[in-house]
């Protein structure tokens, strides 16, 4: 347990450190806060906190910078976040990017809406069963066994093996395949399979059938193979955290290619209400250090569907980060409970 002399000596250090990125040495700690301590009092509290592991001095600079263990000591214990929104973001409650009836844009919007505002990588988990097609192909493999090709709105591929109820020919799967893609693309799975059964009267029984066994292989796949659209990797360029260390930069590029992984990520708390910080090097919850993960569910009505998060460097203004990953699972929530 820290008194309370040190928890504000702690508090104003990371304020100062996320700030500017500094190491912050006792003379500014004397200045920021106020407080009527020798200089050599506050260093022998700092010396406290370094023995903690709190807080580390790097071997370039007298001053001392967080640790894993202090961002998080810091974000559970000292953050305050201001319950309105920040009033230049009211005006982003009904944006044209979500609003409409395309969810996949919606989705892309909010991602991109996240990286916009904080400056870093905004990722969303997109709900399952709501994954969208651009093009679609039905590729016999023997009897009773058709590949189905899956090519979404950002050019992914995903292959799903289907065993339909009956034999069809090439040509069959072709007249198929061109159907739905004239009358399908842009669409949702669930939207598919909800106009598939609107409508079976009017389809083809092979067309409807394949689409049936087609939509129900894809939300078989499950969270594995889940789509996460993620924005502003290139953000990182601009990081020092990153920019200084190559070795981190492509561990964090590698990590964006493994979108299972950054889908798991997200999803470690699942099950857990508002939202949630990971902090790199604390665990083995997030695998490259000086990464911090800010994420939030979002519902569509009332019911979570999805997640939807900030990544960046530990040094990160986790109020603001808080703020931001609020009002955009809030936002996208309504707008996609808008358009069901």
């Amino acid at each position: 347990m820290l008194d309370d002399r040190a928890k504000v000596l702690l508090k104003t250090l990371v304020e100062r450190y996320i700030a500017d990125g500094q190491p912050v040495g006792s003379r500014t700690l004397s200045k920021e806060t106020g407080l009527t301590l020798s200089p050599a009092t506050i260093r022998n509290v700092m010396s406290d906190l370094e023995d903690l592991g709190l807080i580390v001095s790097p071997h370039t600079s007298a001053g001392r910078i967080p640790t894993a263990k202090g961002y998080r000591l810091f974000v559970d214990t000292m953050l305050t976040v201001p319950a309105d929104d920040p009033i230049e973001w009211r005006n982003l409650a009904a944006p044209e990017g979500l609003s409409g009836d395309q969810p996949s844009r919606v989705l892309t919007h909010a991602a991109q809406m996240i990286s916009s505002l904080s400056n870093f990588v905004g990722v969303v988990v997109v709900p399952k069963g709501n994954a969208v097609f651009r093009h679609i192909e039905f590729l016999s493999l023997s009897e009773r066994r058709v590949l189905v090709i899956i090519v979404t709105p950002e050019g992914d591929v995903q292959n799903r093996v289907i065993h339909p109820a009956v034999d069809y020919t090439q040509a069959q799967l072709t007249e198929a395949a061109n159907f739905l893609n004239a009358h399908y693309a842009g669409l949702t799975i669930d939207t598919v399979r909800a106009r598939i059964r609107s409508e079976v009267d009017s389809l083809r029984g092979e067309i409807a059938s394949l689409m049936e066994a087609a939509v129900s292989a894809a939300d078989d796949e499950g969270a594995e193979d889940a789509d996460v659209l993620i924005a502003g990797e290139r953000n990182l360029l601009s990081i020092d955290e990153f920019s200084g260390d190559l070795n981190n930069l492509r561990r964090m590029f590698d990590l964006f290619e493994q979108k299972t992984q950054v889908m798991r990520l997200l999803d470690v708390s699942d099950q857990a209400d508002g939202v949630r910080i990971f902090i790199g090097g604390e665990s083995q919850v997030v695998p490259v250090e000086d990464v911090s993960i800010v994420s939030a569910p979002y519902q569509v009505d009332g019911r979570v569907v999805g997640r939807l998060g900030v990544i960046g460097p530990q040094r990160m203004a986790y109020e603001r980060m808080i703020q931001i990953v609020s009002i955009t699972s809030k936002m996208l929530g309504t707008a996609l409970s808008h358009n069901r």
